[in-house]
């Protein structure tokens, strides 16, 4: 099959799940384009971008130059070279444009990269945003093929919120297939009008076989290892995680507790650390590759992640750093929140608290803390419930199924 990912950052170091389904598809023999707004802004990536030598099969939506001369000499260049090959597309633009007062440029920069590709078999668009893209690039015929949409998080929750209700009511109608990371947005989905017959909740995975898994025995220093690995932003809670930490230090003082990750809470972070006087023993370690988390998690204990809805309405889907610390063995402190608890099994793999609730989240980190040995059971069953339902090369061999059967109108 040829299939084309349109995502909104690539590659992103934050997004590792859909690197992850690339790489699989490309493993299972089939050829994948990747189109995505811009890179990300972080000079690190995973190794597998290089390994598969994605960046060669990348490209990103134009952007025109700022002075007007300069843009209007690109644009007539553009489309003197594109015109011959599809008119009707450059012509679909601009009428579309036109009738909806929108702008030409805007949809004539995304457009650009597409207009000398083959036709595609799957066209499947990361988060609901770019889903409503894909559509209106199959409308104006720059691109072909069954579109596929994936909900993660922000796009079910801070953007509807943002947009309105009626924000994919025309994806609902032309796209071919949606796939929720959860059972909580399948049923928002259906609750927003979108037809249960073209929803499949298909969840974000991983590579078991890069965790290892182990029992995190106590090191022989007494020091109880906690971790975090997010982006410092409103809605992961990190700040609940570092007063809750505050409050365990109290009676542990042996704790480690290691914040890797990076955004624009970062300074806000390091203020609070500071008052709580708490620096020597918690620490923001900035970003990190898959390889460095794989390593900073094989001497974790503990893995904190205490999800909150923001104040803008954003919330998780169900966060891959989870799977990956189950994987390995690592019991998972977390909250209710969103699909998390389809993940973690309430005192089995992790223990659920309420969101923002600090004296919680102290309570349930002194039992794990206290107790290495509810953090072993944990840990195994942790391991054995990724390895069932969150394998990524079990839902990539599932996602080409799904794939197939699109195209074949089987659903």
């Amino acid at each position: 099959m040829r299939i084309a990912f349109i995502v909104s950052k690539f590659p992103a170091l934050s997004q590792t799940f859909i690197l992850n389904q690339i790489t699989g598809l490309i493993d299972r023999g089939h050829k994948v384009d990747v189109y995505a707004a811009r890179p990300d802004n972080n000079p690190k990536m995973h190794a597998d971008v290089i390994k598969y030598n994605l960046l060669n099969c990348t490209y990103y939506f134009l952007k025109l130059p700022s002075d007007k001369a300069e843009r209007n000499r690109e644009i007539r260049r553009l489309v003197a070279k594109y015109f011959y090959r599809k008119p009707k597309s450059l012509v679909k633009t601009w009428i579309l444009s036109r009738r909806e007062k929108s702008s030409f440029l805007t949809r004539l920069c995304i457009g650009f990269p597409f207009l000398d590709k083959r036709p595609y078999d799957i066209i499947h668009c990361h988060f609901g945003p770019n889903g409503i893209l894909g559509i209106l690039l199959k409308d104006l015929g720059v691109i072909k093929g069954k579109v596929v949409t994936t909900f993660h998080g922000y796009d079910m929750s801070s953007y509807i919120q943002k947009h309105g209700a009626d924000v994919y009511k025309n994806l609902f109608l032309k796209g071919d297939l949606f796939l929720p990371v959860s059972e909580r947005w399948e049923n928002k989905l259906m609750e927003l009008g979108c037809s249960r017959q073209k929803i499949i909740v298909h969840r974000m995975g991983i590579d078991t076989s890069k965790f290892r898994f182990s029992t995190h025995t106590p090191g022989k220093d007494g020091k109880v290892r906690l971790v975090t690995i997010a982006r410092l932003i409103e809605k992961k809670g990190v700040q609940y995680a570092v007063q809750a930490v505050a409050e365990a230090l109290r009676k542990y003082p042996n704790i480690e507790y290691h914040i890797a990750g990076d955004g624009p809470l970062k300074i806000t972070l390091e203020g609070l650390i500071e008052r709580l006087n708490i620096g020597d023993n918690v620490k923001l370690l900035g970003w990190k590759q898959q390889e460095e988390i794989v390593e900073l998690m094989k001497n974790a204990d503990i893995l904190i992640a205490p999800s909150i809805v923001g104040e803008d309405g954003d919330e998780e889907g169900i966060p891959v750093v989870l799977m990956e610390a189950l994987a390995q063995g690592i019991p998972v402190l977390s909250t209710q929140h969103s699909g998390i608890p389809e993940l973690v099994q309430n005192g089995e793999s992790g223990f659920l608290v309420s969101e923002r609730n600090v004296d919680a989240l102290a309570g349930k980190l002194e039992i794990l803390i206290k107790h290495p040995e509810i953090r072993f059971q944990m840990g195994r069953a942790g391991r054995e419930y990724v390895e069932r339902y969150y394998n990524i090369d079990k839902l990539n061999d599932i996602l080409v199924a799904l794939y197939q059967r699109v195209i074949l109108g089987t659903l």
